[in-house]
């Protein structure tokens, strides 16, 4: 989680919301991914995207049933559903997500019928991942 959140640390000084994404193997890391949503103009920039992505590319092949993820903030359901289909096994989040999250705040997406259903551990490093994100509220609304 302490990777996860030095690329939230890297959006975070890009001006974007500060989000880190790490893929695990074995106990070795994979890929990285962190928020670039502003930067790319694209929806799609998600730190858990960008190590998903990264991960495939790496491994040579879409299914990471072998994988883990460390996300600073519980993902979101595009992020959930990429879990979902690219079978990580396992995703630990630091902060929960009341307004967006699709793991266990909003809606808990692993608990459908899915064919595959990752776990889940919340709460890693949590006032670290959640301190971080207030830190760029705050900011941008002390910017305003």
């Amino acid at each position: 989680m302490r990777l996860a959140l030095e690329q939230a640390r890297l959006s975070f000084d890009e001006g974007e919301v500060p989000v880190g994404a790490v893929v695990t193997r074995n106990g070795e890391v994979v890929s990285v991914g962190r928020n670039r949503r502003e930067y790319g103009k694209n929806a799609l920039y998600h730190a858990e995207i960008e190590a998903i992505d990264e991960a495939c590319k790496k491994l040579g092949g879409w299914r990471l049933w072998e994988c883990e993820m460390y996300v600073t903030l519980e993902p979101c359901p595009m992020c959930a559903g990429a879990i979902v289909n690219s079978r990580i096994r396992k995703v630990y989040f630091g902060a929960r997500d009341d307004k967006n999250g699709a793991v266990v705040s909003v809606m808990q997406m692993f608990g459908f019928p899915f064919t595959h259903k990752p776990e889940s551990e919340g709460g890693v490093m949590e006032n670290e991942c959640a301190a971080i994100l207030s830190e760029f509220f705050k900011k941008l609304r002390d910017n305003k």
